[in-house]
């Protein structure tokens, strides 16, 4: 026969000093240079596992949250705008680099459409709704920024150097 594991679940509310520990620590998440509300529902151990290992290569932190507590947590901060809806089970990803977040989850939310969502988030101190935090998400890395200005810049010089050495070409 198979082995049983009998595993309990605490379904009980958090204490005073529980929701206190959660609330300064949503806190330390406000002061982050961007901030990131996931949506999730139904995703696996495996799947859960493979998103934090992808948050963390990038130093990019995520953390389940109560809604009201994180309310809470940023309206002591005072960020411009409204709170986006945030509907169903929430977690929170933030990190120092303003866009590696966003970036990350949406990464990973391309391969899991029905499980995972960026539902809005926090950019530059204003509250951003889910487009905009998408628009945010699809900036490049900063890397491929400098390369495709460097190729811009590259471009008319070339030509110019061509069009000089055809000039040159003609006057001999």
């Amino acid at each position: 026969m198979g082995r049983f594991y009998f595993v309990q679940y605490n379904y009980m509310a958090l204490t005073k000093t529980q929701k206190q520990a959660v609330l300064n620590e949503l806190t330390e998440v406000a002061d982050a240079k961007s901030i990131v509300f996931v949506g999730f529902r139904k995703l696996n151990v495996k799947d859960v596992t493979e998103f934090r290992r992808g948050l963390r290569k990038e130093d990019v932190s995520y953390r389940v949250a109560k809604k009201t507590l994180l309310r809470r947590a940023l309206d002591v901060k005072g960020f411009a705008g409204t709170m986006p809806e945030l509907p169903g089970e929430l977690g929170v990803a933030w990190g120092e680099d303003p866009l590696a977040a966003a970036r990350e989850v949406y990464a990973f939310a391309k391969t899991h459409k029905e499980n995972l969502e960026i539902v809005g988030g926090v950019f530059e101190g204003q509250y951003k709704d889910a487009a905009s935090m998408m628009s945010i998400a699809t900036i490049p890395p900063r890397e491929v920024l400098l390369a495709q200005i460097a190729f811009l810049l590259k471009s008319p010089l070339q030509r110019l150097a061509i069009a000089v050495n055809e000039v040159a070409k003609t006057k001999n």
